[in-house]
């Protein structure tokens, strides 16, 4: 492959709008475009995730998925390309299968945080939220891969489940939520 980013910048973006990968001007606003986005900070924060230290079949789960995510960013800056099949969203329930195993069935909401790496694995998770959330809004206005939703969809969940990994790897459990709960303060 030769070289695709021979020059960072164009100035063809300083009117507020950006190009797709089919070579159609759409407004940087664009559905589309949020969309886009959304995954690319998705791919960003499982990359700040990664920096953390991690069991190996985590870390080699989620090197694979920054892979899908960026097939996913191309998919969505080509209107009409698919990229990710069912199969994705299905080798991600076999990882939530083997993850969750071993873990204690939960009986109440869990509190985001506990370790670094698990505090940062439930960012990950909010934004994987976000990132689907524009997808639907995406999917309201123009036709989209059923495939990607519902990667998206998995892919939080598997954020979950490896946030409670990490945890009970570190020692710390789960802090579970309670309804009405909080602490005075002198």
């Amino acid at each position: 492959m030769g070289h695709r980013l021979s020059r960072i910048y164009t100035r063809t973006g300083d009117d507020g709008s950006t190009g797709l990968g089919d070579g159609a001007r759409v407004r940087k606003d664009a559905p589309r475009v949020e969309a886009i986005g959304a995954v690319d900070e998705l791919n960003s924060v499982i990359g700040f995730l990664l920096t953390h230290a991690l069991p190996p079949e985590i870390r080699a789960a989620l090197t694979d998925i920054q892979h899908e995510l960026f097939d996913l960013g191309g998919e969505l800056s080509v209107p009409g390309r698919g990229a990710l099949t069912d199969a994705h969203a299905t080798r991600l329930e076999k990882l939530l299968d083997t993850f969750n195993r071993d873990l204690p069935p939960l009986k109440e909401f869990v509190l985001p945080g506990g370790s670094p790496a698990a505090a940062a694995c439930h960012v990950a998770r909010a934004v994987c939220r976000r990132a689907e959330r524009c997808l639907v809004r995406l999917a309201q206005a123009e036709k989209i891969n059923p495939a990607a939703l519902k990667y998206l969809n998995r892919l939080s969940d598997l954020l979950f489940v490896m946030a409670r990994v990490l945890n009970t790897e570190a020692g710390i459990g789960d802090v579970l939520w309670q309804p009405g709960k909080t602490t005075d303060t002198p």
